[in-house]
């Protein structure tokens, strides 16, 4: 489903990815994992094009999202992007962030739009929402709407950039139950987090980054009850010490 091939990425003369490759199965999920800095959110947003790459290639579902005559904005809407901070237009209703881009990208009628959204509301438990502003829910509630816009889109893939690090502790939980039940129903996932439990629980593997590579690609249970590198070790000994 996707494919990172040999990819780096500077800013300017700073090197962020150096010579990054894994492939990601259909139906797998994946988590990144690794320190501040390590290159882990640069690395999921090359896969839908967010971020340009300097060298190397992406393909996801076949389609080469390096190339330039590639349609970004019709790939994006194929591969589902859930980010730290939900990026929900405080503007609109719920319901209405999760028509606009059914309407605009994929084509389909307000109506269509809206049984569609209105199903995936129901799917992450939010449907009493529908016509409130994200002001009016909470940061869980507001991530699951945003977990649920990207599913209307009906991607083949859906990426998760720390999708909990901006939530207080007791919300943490009612986004991972999506996202497990996600994983579950066999989603493609690629998962860039801290939440070393929930890796434990759901992920086909582990891939760990330190300084723009990637130091271990493994299954999680290899991984996590012994880690090849140093570097990891000493990173698993630190996050799971509590």
């Amino acid at each position: 489903m996707i494919s990172i091939r040999n990819v780096s990425k500077w800013y300017g003369t700073t090197q962020v990815l150096a010579d990054c490759s894994a492939e990601v199965g259909r139906g797998e999920v994946v988590v990144v994992c690794g320190p501040s800095g390590s290159g882990k959110s640069t690395l999921i947003k090359c896969v839908n094009g967010l971020e340009p790459v300097q060298r190397g290639a992406v393909v996801v579902d076949g389609i080469a999202v390096t190339d330039a005559k590639t349609d970004l904005p019709r790939l994006r809407a194929r591969v589902g992007m859930v980010f730290q901070h939900f990026e929900l237009f405080p503007h609109l209703s719920v319901a209405d962030n999760l028509t606009l881009g059914q309407t605009r990208v994929l084509g389909r009628s307000r109506d269509e739009a809206i049984t569609r959204g209105i199903a995936m509301l129901e799917r992450v438990g939010l449907a009493a929402h529908r016509d409130k502003f994200p002001a009016q829910l909470s940061g869980g509630q507001q991530q699951r709407v945003a977990i649920a816009r990207a599913l209307a889109m009906d991607p083949v893939c859906m990426l998760f950039d720390e999708p909990t690090s901006a939530l207080d502790p007791e919300m943490i939980g009612e986004v991972l139950d999506v996202m497990i039940e996600l994983a579950e129903e066999g989603m493609t996932m690629v998962c860039v987090t801290h939440e070393m439990g929930f890796a434990r629980r759901v992920a086909d593997r582990v891939i760990f980054m330190d300084h723009g590579r990637i130091v271990e690609d493994r299954a999680t249970e290899a991984f996590f009850d012994a880690p090849h590198s140093e570097r990891a070790q000493q990173f698993l000994a630190r996050i799971l010490r509590h």
